[in-house]
């Protein structure tokens, strides 16, 4: 039977208190138990005397007979100076699953697609505000330019109604020309 010394919790929601235990590693992490060494508060300050009570006799006593702490309960004993305790060091906890990693990369990919489509919507505006600008300066341009013709335009309009007056003169014209080549083709 393989002993562990061990954490069970008690206490109410969100204010948990810790019993320190001799147990089956079986045994679910609440349930039974063999002996109660400890007691472990993490509601009080670290530096105060009743945060961790251990019975060092009866941890001695289990530890002789085969009883493994766990790494919590083996920090508290290594304080006490009862048991060599050791950091930890396992580098792959802290990293993320391939799912986790996954998201990483599509978000990231994402954000990227979301950050070009932004530059691309910006070089557009800016293409459009130009070509909107060019227009407005062929608008300005053009106004000018009528503006130009209108200031010459009254100096030219007699000059205008001359032909004007003629105009009668040519359509008597041009029913006589219309009536010389329908005889033409007559006298052949």
């Amino acid at each position: 039977m393989a002993l562990k010394i061990r954490l069970a919790r008690h206490g109410a929601k969100k204010r948990p208190f810790y019993r320190i235990v001799i147990a089956d590693s079986r045994a679910p992490r609440d349930g039974r138990f063999i002996e109660i060494v400890g007691r472990y508060n993490p509601m009080l300050p670290k530096d105060s005397a009743d945060r961790v009570t251990l019975d060092l006799d009866k941890c001695k006593e289990w530890l002789g007979k085969g009883a493994r702490p766990t790494d919590r309960v083996a920090r508290f004993l290594g304080a006490a100076g009862i048991w060599e305790w050791k950091a930890g060091n396992n580098p792959k906890k802290g990293e993320p699953g391939a799912k986790a990693k996954q998201l990483v990369i599509d978000r990231v990919a994402k954000e990227e697609a979301r950050k070009e489509r932004e530059e691309q919507a910006k070089e557009a505006a800016k293409e459009a505000k130009k070509a909107a600008d060019e227009a407005e300066k062929a608008a300005k341009e053009a106004e000018k330019e009528a503006a130009k013709a209108e200031a010459e335009a009254p100096a030219e309009a007699p000059s205008e109604e001359a032909p004007a007056a003629e105009a009668p003169a040519t359509e008597d014209a041009a029913p006589a020309a219309e009536e010389a080549p329908e005889e033409t083709p007559s006298e052949e």
